[in-house]
C-alpha cells in the first residue's frame, strides 16, 4: 500500500521541477491546499443534500402552492391486470406484434393500447411541483455560489489579470474565501453525483453524470497541486448562466410564458457567451499558454488542460442544443419542447395536434400551457455548471 501511495502522489507528476510536497506544508506565515481537506466534502455534501431535502419541503412546496402549480402527476391509466403485467414483466414499449396480440386479446384497437402504454409510462413521471420544487433548490444554490463568487474574485488580483494566477506558482497561499468557495462548490457537485440516480431522470443522463465526473476532477486535481486560482475562475464563469435556466424552468412551470422565454434568451445569451466565448479566449489561453511562459509544462498540467477540454467539448454540445431550441423557438414564436424532454406525448396532446391541424387557432397543450411545455421543463443542462 506505501508503495501504491508513493506512486500515486509521485511529485514529479503532480508539481512542476524542483518543487516537493514538502515545500507545499502548512506554516506559521501561510497555509496551502492538503489534499486531506478534500475529505470535508463527503459530510458537507451529506448535509447539502439535507438542506435541500428541507428546503424543498418548507420552502419551495408553499412557494409551488402558492404560484397553483399542480400537484398531481400526469394522467393515470385506467386499470387492466393483463396490460399491467406485460408493463411490468415484459416490456414498457411493447413492438407492433405484441400490439396486435394485446389488441385481439382484450379486443381494443392499437391505438387505446399505446395510449395506455404511453399514460402508464408518464404515470411513473414525478408531477410538475415535483420539479419546480427541484429547479427553486438549484436556483437558489447557484444564484449564492455565483454571487459569492462574484464577491470573492474582484478583490482579487487574478480576476483581472490571469497571468498573476501562475505568478510565483505553486507558493501561493490558501485563503480562507478559496478554500470556503472550493470545499462548497466540490461538496455540491458531490451532493449532485449521487442524488442524480434518484432526482428526475432526462436523456442527458449519461452526459450529466460525464460533466459532474469531470467537474469533481477538475476541482479535486486543481486543488491538489494548488491551481485554485484559475480554478475559481472556471468555477464562477460556469456558475453564471445556470440561475438563469433554472429561473426559466420555474416560470414555465407556474405558465408564466412571457417571462420564461425571456429569461430562456438571457440564459441562452449568457451561457453561449461565457462558454463558447470568455471561457476558451480567456481561461484556456491562461491555462495553455500563459501558464506554459510563467510556470512550463509538467504531468499533472497536461491532464488539467486536457480536463479542461473536456468540458469545453461538453459546452460546445450543449450550445448546440441551445441554438437548436432557439431556432425552433423563432420559427414557432415561442420556447417549444427540448429533445432530451423527459415526458412523452400523451395520447390527449396528440389528440389535440390533430385538432390543431383542422383547426390551427385551436393548438393548446393538455397542461393549460400554450407555450414551453417540454424544453424549460428539463432544459439543456443543469451546471449546474
Amino acid at each position: 500500500m506505501a508503495g501504491i501511495l508513493a506512486w500515486f502522489w509521485n511529485e514529479r507528476f503532480w508539481l512542476p521541477h524542483n518543487v516537493t510536497w514538502a515545500d507545499l506544508k502548512n506554516t506559521e506565515e501561510a497555509n496551502f491546499p492538503q489534499a486531506e481537506d478534500l475529505y470535508l466534502a463527503f459530510p458537507l455534501a451529506f448535509c447539502i443534500f439535507m438542506v435541500r431535502l428541507v428546503f424543498e419541503r418548507f420552502v419551495a412546496k408553499p412557494c409551488a402552492i402558492a404560484l397553483n402549480i399542480q400537484t398531481s402527476g400526469p394522467q393515470a391509466a385506467q386499470p387492466n391486470a393483463i396490460l399491467e403485467k406485460v408493463f411490468t414483466a415484459i416490456t414498457k414499449h411493447p413492438d407492433e406484434k405484441r400490439l396486435e396480440g394485446l389488441s385481439k386479446q382484450l379486443d381494443w384497437d392499437v391505438r387505446s393500447i399505446q395510449r395506455w402504454f404511453r399514460q402508464r409510462r408518464n404515470q411513473e413521471k414525478p408531477s410538475t411541483l415535483t420539479r419546480f420544487c427541484e429547479s427553486m433548490w438549484r436556483f437558489s444554490f447557484y444564484l449564492y455560489v455565483f454571487t459569492y463568487g462574484v464577491r470573492f474574485l474582484k478583490k482579487t488580483p487574478w480576476l483581472w489579470n490571469t497571468r498573476h494566477c501562475w505568478y510565483n506558482y505553486p507558493y501561493q497561499p490558501l485563503t480562507t474565501d478559496l478554500h470556503y468557495y472550493y470545499i462548497l462548490e466540490l461538496s455540491f457537485y458531490w451532493s449532485l453525483m449521487f442524488s442524480q440516480f434518484t432526482d428526475i431522470k432526462r436523456k442527458d443522463f449519461g452526459i450529466m453524470f460525464l460533466h459532474h465526473l469531470v467537474s469533481i476532477f477538475l476541482i479535486t486535481f486543481s486543488y491538489v497541486n494548488n491551481m485554485a486560482r484559475i480554478g475559481t475562475l472556471v468555477l464562477c464563469l460556469h456558475d453564471s448562466a445556470d440561475a438563469l435556466l433554472e429561473a426559466a424552468k420555474m416560470a414555465n412551470y407556474a405558465k408564466f410564458q412571457k417571462m420564461c422565454d425571456l429569461l430562456f434568451v438571457m440564459f441562452a445569451m449568457v451561457f453561449i457567451t461565457t462558454r463558447l466565448g470568455i471561457f476558451p479566449l480567456w481561461v484556456l489561453n491562461s491555462t495553455l499558454f500563459e501558464s506554459w511562459e510563467i510556470v512550463g509544462p509538467y504531468p499533472s498540467w497536461w491532464v488539467f488542460n486536457l480536463l479542461l477540454l473536456l468540458i469545453q467539448g461538453l459546452n460546445c454540445f450543449w450550445s448546440y442544443l441551445i441554438i437548436k431550441i432557439a431556432c425552433k423557438a423563432i420559427s414557432r414564436g415561442k420556447v417549444s419542447k427540448d429533445d432530451r424532454s423527459d415526458i412523452e406525448s400523451s395520447s390527449d396532446e396528440e389528440d389535440s395536434k390533430e385538432i390543431s391541424r383542422k383547426k390551427p387557432h385551436a393548438a393548446t397543450t393538455t397542461n393549460g400551457t400554450s407555450g414551453t411545455n417540454g424544453y424549460l421543463l428539463t432544459g439543456p443542462c443543469s451546471v449546474d455548471d
